[in-house]
């Protein structure tokens, strides 16, 4: 399984993210967490105590690897470099583990408007490729709301693209735009999931709003979520009842990903 999770910021995917990286590794399964996100805060999301989430260093900041690896220098213009860098043994060098799920944090790349073509960029692509294509865990994708991290042929691999939103017409915009990024790059297990849900009238809205893409899910909106952010816990610890709905996520995914894989 490869699933990518995004959405407008605030809408709760690292929750997501965090909480069925979580239960796949208490299923049993070996989980990949990979933190694409330019707010990288998967690891607090998935319960890594602090003295681990200190010492991490998003891979987009790491300069002496990425120069070594593309054979060109970190934010030095117009010059040469490879396209397809050497990024298989990086997963074992560099992911963390905790509660049975390894972390890997991608970072991103700030660039002021000279495009997306540099030796980080080249680096941060060639490693999506090769997890994607090539990892034998479940593989859980923190995105951020755009897919840049995705190559065309990359995204046809991923079997299914979470978008996680929230009961108001702006998450349902990003929703929209997200939708149309990821067709246009082939991506078609496209399914939504609802956040922060108070009474059946948000499930409606919701569900009317999301047109084509089918809503698999919703999760509460519950304060031991928010507490638990506050106490730097994962929620999974924290909220038996959103947990629960995380399990029938994942549920439902698997059962409709069965009919197109």
């Amino acid at each position: 399984m490869r699933i990518a999770v995004t959405g407008k910021g605030g809408v709760g995917k690292t929750t997501l993210a965090g909480v069925l990286a979580r239960t796949y590794a208490d299923d049993g399964y070996k989980v990949l967490a990979v933190d694409a996100d330019p707010d990288p805060n998967l690891a607090s999301a998935l319960g890594f105590p602090d003295e681990i989430v200190e010492k991490i260093v998003p891979l987009s900041q790491m300069r002496d690897l990425i120069a070594q690896r593309t054979e060109a220098i970190p934010g030095m213009v117009g010059q040469m470099f490879r396209l397809n860098p050497r990024v298989d043994d990086i997963p074992e060098k560099y992911c963390v583990t905790h509660n049975n799920v390894k972390l890997l944090v991608m970072g991103t790349v700030k660039e002021g408007g000279s495009g997306c073509t540099c030796p980080e960029h080249a680096f941060l692509k060639a490693l999506m490729s090769h997890l994607i294509l090539k990892a034998n865990e479940v593989l859980i994708l923190d995105m951020e709301a755009g897919i840049e991290h995705l190559g065309r042929a990359t995204a046809k691999s991923v079997d299914a693209f979470l978008v996680v939103v929230e009961p108001g017409k702006r998450s349902i915009q990003t929703l929209k735009s997200i939708k149309k990024l990821a067709r246009d790059i082939g991506i078609k297990n496209i399914f939504a999931v609802g956040n922060k849900i108070k009474s059946s009238d948000e499930k409606a809205f919701i569900i009317d709003s999301c047109d084509d893409i089918p809503v698999i899910g919703f999760l509460s909106y519950d304060e031991n979520f928010i507490y638990a952010d506050r106490l730097g816990v994962s929620p999974y610890e924290q909220s038996n009842k959103n947990v629960h709905e995380v399990k029938m996520i994942k549920e439902g995914l698997e059962s409709r990903l069965k009919s197109t894989l």
